[in-house]
């Protein structure tokens, strides 16, 4: 397991009109800049695993903890976290630093904003490395009105918007269980209990399969939610119709080099019409659940680095 002593120590970079908290390793190695993107619940420490890796194959490695993320900002407004505003912080974070683009990695959350910011600023990206979520088709309904058409309002993402605050309350006040019960691995099939899934989670004393990290790894993460609370994250999902709004006129076609990492055993379905939207993505799939580079990191690292290691020799 890894020691979060070990995790860089963080600078606070003032960006978009607003201030990251950002991780950075492998300064001597500027000019091959990677960034990595976090989901949700998560934070920059989801990618201790792959920081190391990436320094030693020479990458000039930047971790944000992205906006309503530990102790970056957290704005008041709901809107302010929609699609222009995270890809806005990624494109700042680029001109910081003083590059013009480099390569993204995004998990969950993190690669929905991954492949958003090679739509909306597809020259801050040169390649595409994405987990778990793939490209999401923007279909004639918004998502939102879409997800409760056909699983209901107690699909998360759909009670996240309809009953605001409610989730936010009660994984506040679970942090901890929340967080336990979530990070797990090897998860027994079941029949989904009735109810809002993350509720139920935050609520429930015992919890299912193994455990993905160790006490003193959870602890960062629990740490930094019990400062900072989940309104600010669970925000992202608020924006959801905003950005379908948004995403109207933009070319839905990615044309970067991507790679695209499933896990064979997320909930997460894989998206079959893939490389109708991103021509050029090879797809690669362990036998994982959804938080793909913390349950097989050195897995994740191989199929990174190679893919990366390809690109620069094709």
């Amino acid at each position: 397991m890894f020691d979060p002593i070990d995790f860089p120590k963080p600078t606070l970079v003032s960006v978009n009109g607003i201030t990251l908290e950002v991780f950075e390793a492998g300064r001597e190695n500027v000019g091959r800049p990677i960034v990595l993107c976090h989901g949700w619940p998560e934070h920059a420490f989801s990618w201790r695993y792959q920081i190391p890796a990436l320094v030693s194959a020479g990458y000039h490695v930047i971790v944000p903890n992205q906006r309503g993320y530990g102790n970056s900002s957290r704005p008041t407004e709901v809107t302010d976290y929609d699609i222009e505003h995270l890809t806005g912080d990624l494109v700042a974070l680029l001109d910081h630093y003083g590059y013009q683009n480099a390569t993204f990695v995004g998990h969950d959350w993190g690669a929905m904003v991954v492949w958003n910011l090679a739509l909306l600023h597809p020259k801050c990206i040169n390649k595409v490395i994405n987990l778990s979520l793939p490209y999401q088709e923007r279909g004639p309904i918004p998502w939102i009105a879409f997800m409760e058409q056909f699983f209901g309002g107690d699909n998360y993402f759909v009670h996240f918007n309809r009953q605001p605050g409610v989730a936010d309350a009660v994984l506040d006040e679970n942090t901890f269980q929340f967080l336990r019960n979530l990070y797990r691995k090897n998860v027994p099939q079941s029949e989904p209990e009735p109810g809002m899934v993350m509720i139920n989670l935050a609520r429930a004393e015992q919890a299912s399969g193994m455990p993905i990290m160790s006490d003193s790894e959870l602890a960062v993460f629990v740490k930094a939610f019990e400062s900072t609370g989940f309104s600010g994250s669970i925000n992202w999902y608020r924006n959801l119709d905003r950005n379908w709004q948004l995403l109207e006129a933009v070319n839905p076609i990615i044309e970067h080099p991507t790679l695209m990492i499933y896990g064979d055993r997320d909930v997460i379905p894989k998206f079959e019409k893939l490389t109708e939207f991103v021509p050029n993505a090879d797809v690669i799939s362990l036998d994982c659940g959804h938080w793909i580079q913390q349950e097989k990191p050195e897995q994740t690292n191989h199929a990174i680095l190679e893919w990366l290691r390809k690109q620069t020799t094709s």
